[in-house]
């Protein structure tokens, strides 16, 4: 898609300096009010499914700081969407949807009216947004330049990306997600604003590089940078490039005295409904291990994938026991260290795959051992030393 006549207007971009600044968030049971101490631009606002968030972006502001929640709310979270907008992500303990709102007469305030729904009302909600605009004079804007330039630009790259593979060709792929990136910053800490985003790819990158300097197997990076990928875009990176292991990195908030990482794996209630909607499309060529499951029956199909998706599992499983015994003593492992819960990015049917929580922002001394470069290299090593034995393990019942 060639995209001809797109107009840049010839003045400059307001400076991330001279932006109004976010300074508080009020939660009510049914409302949230946002404080400025300046007018802004715009707003919209919109539902984020899995886990369930509102989102809303404010066009024209700085972030502020992050906070706790209260009653439907668990935590505020803010971060950059670009270098002039800031978006604010309310993470909820129960599904709500935003009905309404509306700025203030001189536009420092934002109210946005919440209403609890079901499960199946948010998922119904979550790809509307709702825009709002402060109210301002015929005067109060400034006039547009009359001058424009039109240029083409090359359009925009279908499919997914295909990440860099480093490692010597024909031995097991290993493929590591840093969580978050891009607009969605994750999780906020308290102590230095540090964020989540920032974090996993640091952690990343130090097992990438710990796992070429063995020299054993090959191993990717979904992203090396600040981008962001939709959930199901990071699994689906990994079964593209034929992965062996999928290992997501991630990193917590909670409440005071948490501490310690903590390895998901695939429950078996999404395992079920994850089998039942893979064996009901219609293209499942080359679905599960190359097979082709497109000439069998829709029964033989779905236990199939039921079978594939089981020895995935326990194959999940048994990489976070090896986690526990290979890289517990180097990385803080949480007593009830495995938990087993639906998030996207383990659903994949035939590739083993875990979740690692490697830490909570919100505590002060697991910040200060995630963000340094020793307790990086700690983590990297030990779950090196885990892949290490998956891979024996695997060639030993060959």
């Amino acid at each position: 898609m060639s995209l001809t006549g797109f107009a840049l207007s010839l003045f400059a971009l307001p400076s991330a300096a001279s932006a109004t600044q976010v300074m508080g968030v009020n939660i009510e049971d049914t409302s949230v009010t946002i404080r400025f101490d300046g007018s802004v631009e715009r707003a919209s606002a919109f539902q984020i499914p899995d886990p369930d968030r509102i989102a809303v972006d404010i066009g024209g502001a700085d972030p502020g700081k992050s906070r706790r929640g209260f009653g439907i709310v668990e935590s505020v979270r803010q971060g950059r969407y670009d270098r002039t907008t800031t978006r604010i992500v309310f993470d909820l303990k129960t599904p709500a949807v935003v009905t309404g709102g509306g700025f203030s007469a001189d536009g420092r305030s934002l109210t946005l009216r919440l209403q609890t729904v079901s499960a199946t009302g948010f998922s119904d909600t979550s790809t509307a947004k709702k825009i709002f605009k402060p109210v301002k004079s015929a005067m109060s804007s400034p006039p547009r330049s009359k001058y424009s330039l039109t240029v083409p630009i090359d359009s925009a790259k279908s499919g997914l990306p295909t990440p860099r593979i480093y490692g010597p060709k024909g031995r097991p792929l290993i493929v590591i997600d840093a969580g978050h990136g891009g607009h969605d910053p994750g999780a906020i800490s308290p102590f230095g604003s540090r964020r989540e985003e920032d974090v996993t790819l640091a952690v990343a990158k130090a097992v990438r590089d710990e796992i070429i300097a063995a020299g054993r197997f090959r191993v990717a990076l979904t992203r090396d940078d600040d981008k962001y990928l939709i959930l199901r875009e990071r699994s689906a990176i990994a079964r593209k490039l034929g992965a062996d292991l999928f290992i997501s990195i991630h990193a917590d908030s909670a409440g005071e005295g948490a501490s310690g990482a903590t390895i998901y794996t695939l429950s078996e209630v999404a395992s079920d409904r994850e089998a039942q909607l893979l064996a009901q499309r219609e293209n499942k060529a080359d679905l599960i291990n190359g097979v082709n499951l497109g000439s069998e029956k829709s029964d033989i199909a779905s236990i199939l994938v039921d079978l594939a998706q089981r020895e995935t599992m326990n194959s999940s499983a048994n990489f976070a026991s090896l986690i526990k015994r290979e890289a517990g003593p180097l990385m803080n492992l949480r007593s009830d260290y495995h938990r087993m819960a639906g998030f996207a990015v383990l659903k994949s049917p035939d590739m083993p795959s875990v979740l690692i929580e490697i830490g909570y922002l919100t505590n002060p001394t697991d910040v200060e051992r995630l963000f340094s470069s020793n307790g990086q290299k700690r983590i990297a090593l030990g779950l090196r030393k885990a892949i290490d034995v998956h891979f024996a393990q695997r060639s030993a019942m060959r």
